[in-house]
């Protein structure tokens, strides 16, 4: 049923709860009607009631196959795989901590960081017995999570040109999954505006803005991309800003077309160049 004025009921044969889940996802009217009253007279309810209940398990189903595809969706995928490689990073960094300092308690010398623990993960024997093998045991963990973020990061590359071409192209594979991410979503990002864009990531400096105790945040997650770092400190904010209004755009078109533009990186890099070269006025 499409734009009907007989109801979303109209075509669906009784007891086929399938065509009943089809016609609410597909169907649509132009304005509101006694649906109730219709659908009784059209042998679909025995009365009001039983229409309300084959509503409510029509919708209901319709709704979960929407989840279940909104999930499955491309750009979804992507934001696990950023997300989950940032919490891989993050627990392997904490439990390197721990390393070190559990290290650095049974062995004269002790490094800090990712890389001691990879060091000490491929210790098979410290000479100290038993005491030494839990401490490489969870160094062992750390690599481990540090070769799944690695694995998640390839992936992301792989990925995010597919999801979103010209985003990916302008922020690089990783950012661009991570302001999806931020956003909810390539749908979502690419109804922002550049002003939201821009501070993607600075929530709390935002949040913090907003109650009077600290200044406004030029950018978010942005200021990882090389337009934004490679600018003197007192024109990044102008930078940002230029980076996030081709983002915006960059987003939207990947979203509602999918096609390619190069042109909008060429933009982009003419503009920096010219907030760059004030620098040097």
């Amino acid at each position: 049923m499409s734009d009907s004025e007989d109801g979303w009921f109209a075509d669906v044969p009784p007891d086929d709860p399938a065509a009943a889940v089809a016609a609410v996802r597909e169907g649509s009217a132009p304005a509101a009607a006694a649906w109730p009253e219709r659908a009784v007279a059209a042998g679909f309810a025995d009365d009001e009631a039983d229409y309300y209940d084959q509503l409510r398990e029509a919708t209901t189903a319709a709704a979960r196959i929407a989840v279940r595809e909104r999930e499955g969706a491309d750009d979804r995928q992507l934001v696990h795989a950023i997300r989950a490689m940032d919490d891989c990073l993050r627990v392997a960094n904490e439990l390197a901590e721990r390393v070190a300092e559990w290290a650095g308690s049974t062995r004269e010398t002790a490094g800090t960081g990712v890389d001691y623990a990879r060091e000490l993960a491929a210790d098979d024997d410290d000479g100290d017995g038993n005491q030494g093998e839990p401490v490489i045991a969870l160094a062992q963990r750390v690599r481990d999570l540090d070769d799944e973020a690695d694995a998640l990061r390839r992936h992301v590359e792989r990925t995010a040109p597919e999801v979103a071409p010209n985003l990916a192209a302008m922020a690089g594979p990783v950012l661009a999954a991570r302001l999806i991410a931020l956003a909810g979503g390539l749908e979502a990002l690419a109804r922002k505006p550049a002003g939201t864009v821009q501070v993607l990531g600075a929530e709390e400096a935002l949040f913090a803005h907003l109650r009077g105790r600290a200044p406004s945040p030029k950018h978010g997650v942005i200021y990882a991309h090389e337009a934004v770092q490679g600018t003197h400190p007192d024109d990044r904010g102008s930078a940002a800003r230029a980076l996030a209004g081709k983002l915006a755009i960059a987003a939207r078109v990947d979203h509602y077309s999918g096609e390619r533009k190069p042109k909008l990186d060429a933009e982009l890099a003419d503009r920096i160049e010219c907030i760059q070269a004030r620098e040097t006025e």
